[in-house]
Order: structure tokens, then C-alpha cells, then sequence
């Protein structure tokens, strides 16, 4: 007779709990992989400055409702060869960028090291 323990669900809990605890962790180290890779790649790349202007400013805003919002900020440069190149920047660097600014950009790879404005003089 059985007790009520010996079932096909008490029987494959087990192999059930370890594989979605395989999962999470293949997931984090897998994230994990990718962030070091992109970290390597631009440490591997030289600093470049080009002439650029602000083409454009994108926000996207994560979360809410339930959790706290948070803003990731995104400029949009334009170089002198028409290349267009996107870079996330933090929020004082987005408020201090406007749409149509020129100046020398600097970056790393994906990295975004800075912008210079240039300043016009008007006569």
C-alpha cells in the first residue's frame, strides 16, 4: 500500500528544484560572460576623438508601478564621416547636451568618455 510520499511528483521534485537551480545560475553566469566580454573589448580598443554633434536624446524609463522608475539616458552623435554612434550617458550629462551641439566626442569602444563642446562665436 502506498504512504502518500512515493508519487511521481515527490519522486521528480527534486530533479525539478535542481534544474531550475541550474537555470539561474547558467543565466547570472551568462550575464556575467557577456558584461566581462564588452568590458575586455573596450579596454581592448583605443580612446578615439571625432568631430560630432548631437544628433539626438532618447530616455527610457524602467520600472514603476510596483517597483521604483528608473531613467536610462542615450545621446545620438553624428560624426563629420555621417557615422552615427549612441552611447548611454548618465542624467547631468544628458541635461547638459542639447540636439544640435558641436563639439569633439570622445569614447572607448561602446564606452563613452566625454563630450567638448565647441564654443561659437557670433559676431
Amino acid at each position: 500500500m502506498s504512504d502518500g510520499f512515493s508519487g511521481f511528483l515527490f519522486q521528480s521534485a527534486p530533479i525539478f528544484i535542481a534544474a531550475i537551480f541550474i537555470i539561474v545560475i547558467s543565466v547570472i553566469a551568462f550575464m556575467a560572460m557577456k558584461g566581462i566580454v564588452t568590458w575586455s573589448r573596450n579596454n581592448a580598443q583605443p580612446e578615439q576623438v571625432k568631430e560630432a554633434k548631437v544628433a539626438t536624446k532618447r530616455t527610457d524609463v524602467r520600472g514603476g508601478g510596483e517597483t521604483q522608475a528608473r531613467s536610462i539616458y542615450y545621446v545620438t552623435f553624428k560624426t563629420g564621416e555621417g557615422d552615427r554612434l549612441e552611447f548611454r550617458v548618465n542624467g547631468r550629462e544628458s541635461g547638459q547636451l542639447i540636439e544640435g551641439d558641436q563639439g569633439e566626442l570622445r569614447f572607448q569602444g561602446t564606452r563613452y568618455r566625454g563630450f567638448a563642446r565647441k564654443k561659437l562665436i557670433h559676431s
